[in-house]
């Protein structure tokens, strides 16, 4: 396969991912090469390809019929969040420790552009920013292994992280746990930064769950 189907086929994977993860497509419902392709305008090979991928992360199950949408059950956002508990503390520790100035500007303009959303009541500007944030602050580790284990995580979770915004309160009491975690590790604390992020995955893992 060339590189441009290749290209094609993590584009491919993008969008369904995305449109699996906010509902677009319902849990159960049955995908099917043929389908997609009309649907999306290319050939079944690249939408094969982005399937076979989604099945490797239990997105779909692949059947005789197609690709079954599994979604995310609540099992799996409470072990999501056990997992980013445990790794993406250790992640905010490791951004204060390895933070460049570049990178310490792209948090800070993603945290404004997050208080910018939060004030205009923007549900879902609110959350791509906080995607942004997180994406931003794994980036500053310097560490792929962790950029790589963390970013699927924190997709998976997209729209039950939008549910928690509605809220009342949520988004505010959210800027503002993640202004303390910027500060932490622009001052390069990663003692209190990593303390500061067991703090906010905690409180969204309430805020999502209710328990």
């Amino acid at each position: 396969m060339n590189h441009k189907m290749l290209s094609i086929a993590d584009q491919i994977f993008n969008e369904l991912e995305h449109d699996i993860l906010t509902g677009v497509y319902e849990h159960d419902e049955l995908l099917t090469e043929l389908k997609l392709s009309e649907t999306l305008g290319v050939s079944r090979t690249p939408v094969r390809e982005a399937l076979s991928r989604l099945a490797q992360e239990h997105i779909v199950e692949m059947t005789s019929k197609g690709a079954r949408v599994m979604g995310i059950t609540e099992k799996d956002i409470e072990d999501i969040y056990a997992i980013r508990y445990r790794i993406e503390s250790l992640a905010a520790k490791m951004a204060a420790e390895n933070a460049d100035e570049q990178g310490l500007k792209e948090l800070k303009r993603l945290l404004d552009l997050q208080e910018f959303y939060t004030e205009k009541d923007d549900h879902d500007g609110t959350n791509a920013a906080d995607s942004g944030f997180h994406q931003a602050l794994y980036a500053l580790t310097k560490s792929p292994t962790m950029i790589q284990t963390l970013g699927p995580l924190h997709r998976r979770i997209v729209k039950y992280r939008r549910v928690s915004y509605e809220t009342p309160d949520r988004a505010i009491t959210s800027l503002g746990e993640h202004r303390g975690i910027y500060e932490a590790i622009a001052a390069g604390d990663g003692e209190k930064a990593e303390e500061l992020m067991r703090v906010h995955i905690e409180k969204a893992r309430k805020s999502i769950l209710g328990k």
